[in-house]
């Protein structure tokens, strides 16, 4: 079948979000053939290229969210792959248009600005059928008229928010916006509602696949919606992490003033709750964004929990060794039974500043002990101001240790990164410490407590985010900002060897059930034949495709048995000519390449798939190397 792949942020760009997932999927279900619809972030983003694409990618589309306010599209023009805004040009609206765009708007600007009453459900309140109204509405005009960023540029779009969040039922932060923070969310509201006039919604792009998987909820959602609003397009829906959550918290870091951050909110709580709505199947990552996703109004008889899937061969060589050693009764050899391990990237959410102070207590109780912090801060000031405090901490608390008069101090905390001599890759900076340690305040999936899971270490984490749905009881769990209880866990297994290698040992076992990336795609290939399995010809689909190969699905199953349901019913025979009686009438198949119309009534269509476009102004094919068309 043909997938429209989703993406915000992320695939097929070098850099971004679910980059890695989205290559692993593409590439571990080569039966299928993928089209991606990418949305950009940055121009620093387009310029660091693409990844390299398999051959089961047919075609990319891609459009930029980061485009100045006045319309101009720039980063990848020179690849010839950047979808157009449909603008219409800076023709304005006439009196009719803009009499359809100021009822969709104000369905829109209402829902956003009117919380529902308490105790209703999410999406099931007047609220969520105002927002479906306005969003569809709006995607409807911008279709067939174009023009639709100019309009939520205009005077009349503030004008409707001013109206809106002065009408009775708005949210009191709401009521309390003045004329600037109007504008400030127009401006963002017309960057959120870009993907409505992208130039994807039509039958040779997104109505052309055969099943839509968004690789994120939010703007990755939107083509999605209109596939589905337009051509009957499936849409499943995977989320890693939890998109609305991540937007309450960024908001805090952005300029705008509270009223701006309650609107945003309100939009961004509206989107989620559709798409929830909308989407055939959710797959959320864990039972952390399953709870947040059902908060947000998912129904739970839509949404498989489907683990994100990890490269666990990198980790077997330590593994391995791990319970070999233990199987022969010899501990964990080389990998330093004394030693604790924090692996990631050093940031304030990580709470590092907790673990040395848990770590001053397990070196009193056991002064042979060490810790081992290995990785590099995170993008931003912030991450290296942070980094440069956990040093200057650990200096304090640990002075070079010297254990005669003649010998050098050492430290028993070192900050160390991953490519050394000593520690020449991840695998090998678990593999040098008896215990894993996190000790995080945020976590979504704690995937550095998964790959110490595959090399076969005890761990000892922290109860936040998905941490004890990952652990299972293979490891030790203490509430975080806890030094103390932290502290206790490791001196725990630090004294008992034989402890430590029957958890490694049974966290490898579930690890390896769980959280590889054979089981992640055996999942996505059984929901993809769930999906389509429901709805096999929703959309009106040609025969073959331009190079005369049949298309998936085009045809259902029960078409090749004989019987009376092969047969066309009476709205798709043809009509007898005037004079003609119907039993004259021979019966005769639909020409190769025609559609039949899908109700009674309707009249037949005429449009016939042309060939794609070889050049590059559209399409993709094959590998294309390291981001070149």
């Amino acid at each position: 079948m043909r997938i429209g792949l989703l993406t915000d942020g992320g695939y097929p760009y070098a850099t971004g979000e679910s980059r890695l997932w989205c290559d692993r999927l593409v590439r571990g279900l080569p039966q299928h053939e993928f089209d991606l619809f990418a949305l950009s972030r940055s121009a620093h983003q387009e310029d660091q290229g693409w990844v390299r694409l398999p051959p089961q990618v047919s075609r990319v589309r891609t459009a930029p969210l980061w485009t100045p306010e006045d319309g101009t599209l720039r980063g990848s023009g020179e690849r010839g792959l950047l979808a157009r805004l449909v603008t219409g040009g800076e023709q304005s609206y006439g009196r009719r248009d803009r009499r359809r765009f100021t009822d969709r708007l104000t369905a829109l600007a209402t829902a956003i600005c009117t919380p529902d009453e308490a105790g209703t459900e999410a999406g099931e309140g007047p609220g969520a059928e105002l927002f479906a109204e306005g969003l569809y509405g709006l995607a409807e005009q911008a279709r067939e008229r174009g023009g639709l960023h100019l309009a939520l540029r205009s005077e009349d779009t503030v004008r409707i928010l001013e109206a809106a969040s002065r009408a009775r039922g708005a949210g009191r932060t709401v009521q309390s916006a003045t004329v600037p923070d109007h504008l400030a969310f127009a401006a963002e509201l017309e960057r959120a509602l870009r993907p409505l006039s992208l130039d994807w919604y039509d039958q040779e792009s997104l109505g052309a696949v055969d099943l839509c998987h968004a690789a994120s909820g939010g703007a990755a959602a939107l083509p999605g919606l209109l596939a589905k609003r337009f051509f009957g397009v499936p849409l499943l829906v995977t989320e890693h992490g939890v998109p609305l959550r991540a937007h309450y918290l960024a908001a805090c870091d952005t300029p705008y003033g509270t009223p701006v951050r309650a609107l945003l909110a309100g939009f961004h709580g509206r989107l989620t709750t559709e798409v929830y709505r909308q989407a055939a199947i959710v797959t959320p990552g864990n039972t952390h964004v399953r709870r947040w996703q059902q908060r947000c109004g998912a129904d739970p008889a839509k949404q498989r929990t489907v683990y994100p899937g990890m490269a666990a061969e990198r980790f077997g060589q330590v593994g391995e060794d791990a319970e070999r050693l233990a199987a022969a009764g010899e501990g964990e050899g080389a990998g330093g039974p004394d030693t604790l391990v924090w692996v990631g990237r050093i940031e304030p959410a990580k709470d590092l500043i907790a673990l040395l102070h848990a770590f001053a207590e397990v070196h009193r109780a056991e002064p042979g002990a060490r810790l081992r912090v290995f990785g590099a801060p995170a993008d931003g000031d912030e991450a290296a101001t942070y980094l440069a405090h956990c040093t200057a901490l650990a200096a304090q608390l640990f002075p070079d240790e010297a254990t005669g008069a003649h010998t050098e101090g050492v430290s028993p905390v070192t900050f160390e990164e991953i490519g050394g001599p000593e520690v020449p890759d991840l695998a090998e900076a678990y593999g040098a410490g008896g215990v894993i340690v996190l000790s995080s305040v945020v976590e979504g999936f704690p995937v550095s407590l998964v790959e110490a899971m595959f090399c076969g270490r005890a761990t000892v984490s922290t109860d936040v985010g998905a941490v004890v749905e990952v652990i299972g009881g293979t490891g030790l769990v203490v509430p975080p900002r806890n030094p103390k209880a932290l502290a206790d866990a490791c001196v725990a297994l630090l004294r008992d060897p034989e402890r430590r290698a029957r958890l490694g040992a049974a966290a490898r076992a579930r690890a390896l059930e769980l959280f590889t990336v054979e089981q992640n795609l055996a999942a996505f290939r059984g929901i993809y034949l769930e999906l389509i399995s429901h709805t096999p010809v929703r959309r009106e689909a040609d025969i073959v495709d331009a190079h005369g190969d049949p298309l998936p699905f085009a045809t259902p199953p029960e078409a090749r048995l004989l019987g009376h349901w092969t047969q066309p019913g009476p709205h798709l025979r043809p009509r007898p000519d005037p004079g003609q009686s119907d039993a004259s009438v021979p019966s005769r198949a639909p020409a190769p390449g025609s559609r039949l119309p899908d109700r009674p009534g309707e009249p037949e269509p005429q449009h016939t798939r042309e060939p794609e476009p070889e050049g590059v102004c559209a399409v993709a094919a094959g590998p294309a190397g390291d981001g070149d068309a």
